[in-house]
């Protein structure tokens, strides 16, 4: 009776867990550059001489979608949005080398160039400074930065976004929603990396799909409740038959 009760429970819970990462999903299908969560579940036998026949469910190939999502124009010269494959580096609030698809920037209070979270966007030689009477900032598909000021006519060169395009199998989301590298090490910039400015990319989330696999999830939680009321049921009987 306690097999069908380790497959149930076990189901149950885990199934608590993907309708959890659904609803992260869909909270942010309007965030910009956001990469949907994935979860997966699988079967595995229980470990121990008296628990060999049973299986419980676990949490299996747990990561991102990295595909791309939707371009959208803004003409806001510090929007830009990474083509294709690729990521923009910035520096988290733990110190370390991060990487996003976010490209709304914005001149943070120290006159560097920042994400709206206030994590510092880094340069291929360090941080990038914007100068306080910057009129035109023109950003190329290579990541340069330059602007013209009101003390000169002509461009000055600011810096370069460092741009990585390190293996997809080498990334992991951490809990700040910024991805890094499994090894921990800064990625190297990467030439051929390019950026569209004045656009944004949106969230790669599908709606649709996500509220279609909330409902599964949903209706799957109450399979895994019957199967654990059938077997307290089953065990009730069983326990009147022994004791006739």
């Amino acid at each position: 009776m306690d097999r069908l009760i380790y497959t149930a429970m076990t189901g149950a819970k885990y199934l608590l867990e993907r309708q959890a990462t659904l609803a992260h999903n869909l909270a942010n299908a309007s965030t910009t550059g956001f990469r949907a969560d994935t979860v997966g579940l699988r079967a595995v036998p229980t470990t121990g001489q008296a628990a060999g026949t049973r299986v419980f469910t676990v949490e299996t190939t747990t990561g991102s979608d990295l595909s791309q999502g939707p371009m959208m124009a803004t003409s806001r010269n510090l929007d830009v949005a990474v083509q294709g494959q690729g990521w923009l580096a910035v520096q988290a609030s733990d110190g370390t080398e991060a990487y996003t698809r976010n490209g709304s920037l914005q001149v943070g209070a120290d006159g560097t160039l920042q994400l709206a979270n206030g994590m510092q966007v880094q340069g291929t030689g360090g941080p990038i400074n914007m100068p306080a009477d910057a009129q035109t900032v023109v950003i190329a598909p290579d990541g340069t930065i330059s602007a013209k000021t009101a003390s000169s006519k002509l461009p000055t060169n600011l810096g370069q976004l460092k741009l990585v395009n390190p293996p997809a199998t080498d990334m992991t989301k951490g809990l700040d929603g910024m991805f890094r590298q499994k090894s921990g090490d800064p990625a190297d910039a990467d030439p051929t990396v390019k950026v569209a400015s004045g656009t944004l990319e949106g969230s790669n989330v599908n709606v649709v799909e996500s509220m279609v696999g909330m409902i599964g999830a949903a209706r799957q939680f109450e399979l895994q409740m019957k199967m654990l009321n059938t077997a307290e049921q089953n065990e009730q009987k069983a326990g009147t038959v022994l004791g006739a």
